[in-house]
């Protein structure tokens, strides 16, 4: 500034004219150094409309309603549109098929850009704000790239169709498992004599054309063993008969209720085991069995009542006693190891195993 007023000033003298020199090219330098910064644009191509005002490509005020907007849209779509556009028609002199279908674009662009408040937000933001260059490339590619779908609908239809897998899946795995049992001589016999007992295998004579083929009477046969073993036994673990209220749905909509239930049976135990010091009843003993075994309770049900039975006279629920069960049951399982055929000829085959060969040797 110094030099600017030197140089307006004027001076005399040979070293006035120096100093009017270097003013002059100070000032010249600034002056290049500016041009060559770049210069904020709202405008930026490959943004909303690239480098036209949405606004203006269809012929509205940035205080436009969203009727406006759509009655502008809809008149320059028909007067644009591929399938409408005739070089005489009237307003579209000097275009050509491919320029009205440029414009058609971009007047696509500009209402996809107007309709929706949010996108009209940021897009008003852009063009009030244009120093925020980076950020109005996140907002737009984020908007262009987040899922149109409701994600509360796609995440409702992924738990629908895995419910449906789950329950599919175990209904095929019940299916297999009464296909077993029917090819078990023990539960055949059992449910053929049961089946005789109710009068269902009893063949009755058939005459003219009601008479059925024996392939369609064995059919019959194995159709009845089966709904009895289905009635008669209760299939526990991963084979069980499927329940809808076990599938992934019904157990998220029923969770609330299942953590009111649970909260309701944690106060009440402490309640009356903590405070009172309650003696345990049946129930809870086996409950505090099933938690030092460390298994799930469709695994825990699975047990047969004896079995049950004697995990309550050996007095399980203490923690000592079930620590001393535990050891006893290891110590029987290596025992039946050791005295097994198969772990005895394993373990002679790694004795005999050399090096590069290998050695079976049987009993």
């Amino acid at each position: 500034m110094a030099a600017l007023a030197e140089v307006c000033r004027g001076g005399g003298g040979g070293g006035g004219g120096g100093s009017a020199v270097r003013s002059w090219w100070w000032l010249s330098s600034l002056l290049v150094l500016t041009s060559s910064l770049p210069v904020a644009r709202a405008l930026v191509e490959g943004l909303y409309c690239g480098t036209e005002v949405c606004y203006d490509v269809l012929g509205v005020t940035r205080e436009a309603s969203k009727a406006e907007i759509a009655r502008a849209y809809r008149q320059l779509a028909r007067r644009y549109h591929p399938d409408r556009f005739r070089p005489g028609d009237p307003g579209s002199e000097g275009e050509s098929a491919e320029s009205a279908q440029q414009k058609f674009l971009l007047v696509a662009t500009a209402y996809e850009t107007l309709k929706d408040e949010d996108t009209r937000r940021d897009y008003d933001y852009m063009l009030d704000h244009p120093e925020e260059y980076y950020q109005h490339y996140y907002t737009y590619y984020r908007r262009q790239l987040t899922p149109k779908v409701d994600v509360r609908i796609v995440i409702l239809v992924t738990i629908c169709a895995i419910s449906i897998f789950q329950y599919y899946s175990w209904h095929s795995s019940y299916n297999e498992a009464i296909n077993c049992l029917a090819n078990v001589p023990k539960y055949r016999i059992q449910a053929t004599l049961i089946a005789k007992e109710q009068g269902l295998l009893n063949r009755t004579k058939e005459k003219g054309k009601n008479r059925r083929s024996k392939e369609e009477i064995r059919e019959q046969e194995e159709e009845v063993i089966r709904d009895i073993i289905k009635t008669k036994i209760d299939i526990k673990g991963g084979y069980q008969k499927p329940n809808l209220s076990d599938i992934l749905l019904c157990q998220i909509v029923l969770f609330p209720c299942y953590l009111v239930n649970y909260v309701a049976w944690y106060v009440s135990w402490v309640y009356h085991f903590t405070i009172c010091r309650e003696e345990y009843g049946d129930r809870e003993k086996l409950y505090i069995i099933r938690r030092h075994m460390k298994i799930s309770q469709s695994q825990f049900d699975s047990l047969d009542e004896i079995t049950k039975q004697s995990f309550l006279e050996k007095q399980l629920w203490i923690k000592e006693n079930y620590e001393l069960y535990r050891a006893e049951q290891e110590e029987e399982m290596k025992v039946k190891m050791a005295t097994d055929p198969k772990m005895k000829r394993y373990r002679r085959w790694r004795k005999n195993e050399g090096p590069g060969r290998l050695t079976f040797v049987d009993d």
